[in-house]
């Protein structure tokens, strides 16, 4: 039987997350059996090492050197817009 609650769909006119996708499509196929509290705290861990890597990789891409002290905030405010709230 499968006791997993479908993953949270975006109702906030977000983007996916590719892990959040995977998850929905998962889900979609049946494919998502089991404790379903075992399978969210997954998710979520998987999200933020997805979002760790999409900030990393848009502060790699911004040229600091005019703003070094932009640096922290730039990546996680690109996050956030572009794919929700960063509880950071």
């Amino acid at each position: 039987m499968n006791t997993t609650t479908k993953p949270t769909d975006m109702t906030n006119n977000k983007q996916q997350t590719a892990v959040e996708q995977f998850a929905v499509a998962l889900y979609e196929k049946g494919l998502l059996m089991g404790n379903g509290d075992e399978i969210q705290e997954l998710l979520e861990q998987y999200k933020e090492i997805c979002k760790e890597q999409i900030i990393s990789a848009h502060n790699a891409n911004f040229n600091y050197d005019n703003w070094p002290s932009l640096l922290p905030t730039l990546g996680h405010q690109y996050y956030n817009e572009t794919y929700g709230d960063d509880k950071q």
